[in-house]
């Protein structure tokens, strides 16, 4: 079974970065797609980035294209989240996913199997 750690949120003003991680472990995850979302309370969990382990092709919510990067180590087997200027707006618990690469849906919850547990990230104005 995948498992994923999250690492990296905290309290941070508009305008700042932060870099979440996320640590995965168990099977071979080679054919896999890495995502991020977010969900603040009350809303829908949303899409914000998703990355192919093999190749490290990347895909952003239209929102934060242009802000937030998306790289994976392979030797570490932990993808990164850079956040760069982030706003109050993007408060929210982050969480880390992992699936079958599906481009089709790769920015659908559908696609992934394994989420982690989850990362605050809450944005100051």
């Amino acid at each position: 079974q995948v498992q994923l750690v999250e690492s990296g949120g905290g309290l941070v003003q508009a305008g700042d970065s932060l870099t979440l991680s996320c640590v995965v472990s168990g099977p071979p995850f080679i054919s896999y797609a890495m995502g991020w979302f977010r969900q603040d309370p009350g809303k829908e969990r949303e899409f914000v980035a998703a990355i192919t382990w093999s190749a490290g092709v990347t895909y952003y919510a239209a929102s934060v294209k242009g802000r937030f990067a998306l790289s994976r180590d392979n030797a570490k087997n932990t993808v990164y989240l850079q956040m760069n200027n982030l706003k109050p707006e993007e408060t929210a618990v982050y969480y880390c996913a992992a699936g079958k690469f599906n481009p089709g849906a790769i920015m659908s919850q559908r696609a992934y199997d394994y989420w982690g547990q989850g990362t605050q990230v809450t944005v100051s104005s």
